[in-house]
């Protein structure tokens, strides 16, 4: 007899079907796990075989062969714990022959019999639904893995506990989803006192998802301004939930099946290795940018990453996902995110003119932000001096207008967007994600705009990239004014902000960053 058993293998947050099959055959006694199982599947026949003696019951003193099929995909993980056990009960007589037809299991083990709680129980039960099965899993994963439908969860403390379950002696409810819970007032726009240009542009950039640089000396308050973003971000929407807490459930970060629709900020330090960014590790782990996926990913202190780490974020940034490649197959992670960075002009920190100069300047200038390759900064939309706040801003009271003001804007420009969108099928909600003819036909330019963009163009060298991202500047920055048209005066804002060398004759004076 062949028992049989179906859980599932990660591959990125894709769950893939995999059938446990157990079988009892003659010959010398031993527990054999086969199908290019990694090291923590091969030590599930100790776990399994002290659970059952924490039980009270005994392997057959037989040859036990379990089979993860197909045998070609690569099984990593502990939580195939469960199913191998529960294949064996059922090869044993101890579960009912039939019993586990409809469902998949995922869970470790403890030496007692508990099972405990395993990364990735959402996407398990997302594919579990689709298969048209239930799920079992931990008892701590109930909550998280109810989110996603309408799929049957059991969640055991133990395997005695399922074993009643399926026997009829103790049924088992199905566990509720966790909590949902709204995004937490952040820090306030208002603490920051001055810096009007890099507040417009913090707002421009959350209005229609730009990319973001601000530049500027130690204690500008470049960092107080990035942290602010995410309370002018709109919450995620419900399938930008899903996706989200997908990523975050293979990575293990959900706790008590709570799900939130704050947008993820994070902030990696700048000691982090490429793999920290975009993942990887002997598991293929999310990284950052896929833990920022649907929110904002900050990097402070830009130059002092690593440029290999750095490079290796330009192909998530443009196609909003990022592949790790393995020798035995490439995993794929969504990585739609909004970069926010912020540097000090030179290594010294202050660079420029005024107190506090950079004796070395401009060479220093140039070597420091260097370590920044050119492809990677076409790739920001908003490139922003942030000057050292002055004696007498410091003495000014609180500005009027904060977070709420400045998000409420916001939601108006993103709400502009989205009608935009309606009844065009696959068209991007946010000006950032915009490309092709719907761009085109969005950012229609008059012939004065067209000109202005034509000049600056042949001036500065824009790149293809930099035209359409420029375009997208200045649709967002005519949603915020709610303009219908995109005019001269959005296009002489948005290349203002672009980091590129504008002569003067583009027609849009010295706020062009050509001095960097």
């Amino acid at each position: 007899m062949v028992a049989r058993v179906v859980t599932v293998a990660f591959e990125g947050v894709e769950a893939r079907r995999v059938e446990v099959e157990v079988q009892f055959t003659g010959g010398q006694v031993q527990f054999v796990v086969v199908g290019l199982a990694d090291k923590a599947v091969a030590e599930s026949r100790e776990r399994v075989r002290a659970a059952f003696t924490g039980l009270g019951l005994a392997l057959p003193a037989k040859r036990i062969v379990a089979s993860l099929g197909p045998a070609d995909l690569p099984k990593e993980g502990s939580h195939y714990d469960l199913p191998i056990a529960l294949a064996v009960m059922v090869g044993m007589g101890i579960i009912p022959a039939g019993a586990l037809d409809g469902w998949a299991a995922v869970g470790e083990l403890a030496l007692d019999g508990r099972i405990m709680p395993v990364a990735g129980c959402l996407p398990a039960a997302v594919a579990s639904g689709a298969m048209g099965l239930g799920l079992i899993c931990p008892e701590a994963c109930g909550p998280e893995a109810a989110w996603a439908g309408e799929a049957p969860i059991l969640a055991p403390a133990s395997l005695i506990a399922l074993i009643n379950h399926f026997r009829g002696t103790q049924i088992m409810g199905h566990p509720r989803p966790g909590q949902l819970l709204e995004a937490a007032g952040g820090p306030d726009l208002r603490d920051v006192k001055g810096q009007e240009a890099a507040k417009r542009a913090l707002e421009i950039a959350a209005a229609g998802g730009h990319n973001l640089l601000f530049c500027g000396p130690p204690g500008s308050g470049k960092s107080m301004l990035a942290q602010r973003l995410p309370g002018l971000l709109p919450p995620l929407s419900a399938q930008e939930l899903l996706e989200t807490s997908m990523v975050h459930s293979v990575a293990g970060l959900i706790a008590k099946g709570a799900l939130t629709r704050a947008r993820p900020f994070r902030s990696p330090h700048h000691s982090a290795t490429m793999a920290a960014l975009t993942g990887g590790g002997p598991r293929a782990k999310p990284g950052e940018v896929s833990l920022a996926h649907n929110g904002v990913l900050f990097l402070d202190e830009l130059p002092e990453f690593s440029p290999q780490a750095l490079d290796s974020l330009r192909a998530p940034l443009e196609t909003g996902e990022v592949t790790v490649a393995r020798a035995a197959a490439h995993v794929r992670y969504p990585a739609r995110v909004q970069l926010v960075a912020a540097m000090n002009p030179c290594r010294c920190g202050h660079g420029g003119p005024g107190k506090g100069a950079c004796g070395k300047a401009p060479r220093c200038q140039r070597d420091y932000q260097g370590r920044v390759s050119g492809p990677l900064m076409d790739r920001i939309d908003l490139a922003v001096d942030v000057p050292p706040v002055t004696a007498a801003d410091l003495a000014l009271p609180p500005p009027q207008e904060g977070t709420a003001e400045a998000a409420r804007r916001v939601a108006m420009a993103r709400g502009a967007q989205a009608e935009r969108t309606i009844g065009v099928e696959g068209a991007p909600m946010i000006n950032a994600r915009a490309d092709g003819g719907f761009l085109e036909t969005i950012a229609a330019l008059d012939e004065a705009g067209r000109a202005l963009l034509t000049r600056a163009a042949e001036a500065g060298g824009l790149s293809a990239r930099g035209w359409a991202r420029t375009l997208r500047l200045a649709r967002t920055i005519a949603d915020l004014e709610g303009s219908d048209a995109v005019r001269r005066l959005h296009i002489a804002e948005a290349l203002a902000y672009r980091r590129t060398v504008v002569g003067a004759e583009a027609g849009f004076g010295e706020g062009s960053l050509t001095g960097w």
